[in-house]
């Protein structure tokens, strides 16, 4: 069984979503061991003892600051790839808290938003990073 079923109709976390079934568009991004990956061909069987995180369970500041952004930019239209648009950015910022446009744009090369929302999500991005580095040049 993938780790999107298990997570979604096992252990009822629901935000991740299904959107191909075949790890190209990145709704289905969880993290495991702190690294994004896509849970539709994950098989749980593979993953024991290791971390798991959902959107329900992201609360780096990194994490925090997308999604302050996201609501406050009203980036979703659908909503429904913004799961893992959220965590692919969040991974983002951790690794690199001040990326340029190009940074971005590789970091986000195979989330697919059904909606176009990509300027958007580049400007929620630059937001929360704004915040990440607000929040570290803090004493």
């Amino acid at each position: 069984m993938p780790l999107l079923w298990t997570l979604r109709d096992v252990v009822g976390l629901t935000g991740t979503k299904y959107g191909c079934g075949k790890a190209l568009c990145g709704s289905c991004t969880v993290y495991v061991d702190d690294v994004p990956a896509r849970s539709c061909v994950l098989p749980v069987g593979e993953l024991d003892g290791r971390s798991i995180t959902t959107i329900e369970g992201l609360d780096s500041d990194s994490g925090r600051a997308v999604k302050a952004a996201w609501l406050d930019l009203q980036i979703p239209q659908c909503g429904f790839c913004q799961s893992g648009q959220v965590m692919a950015a969040a991974a983002l910022l951790d690794r690199n808290p001040a990326p340029t446009d190009h940074d971005i744009d590789q970091a986000m090369e195979g989330n697919i938003c059904r909606c176009a929302t990509y300027h958007r999500i580049r400007t929620g991005i630059k937001k929360a990073a704004e915040t990440v580095s607000a929040k570290g040049t803090k004493a």
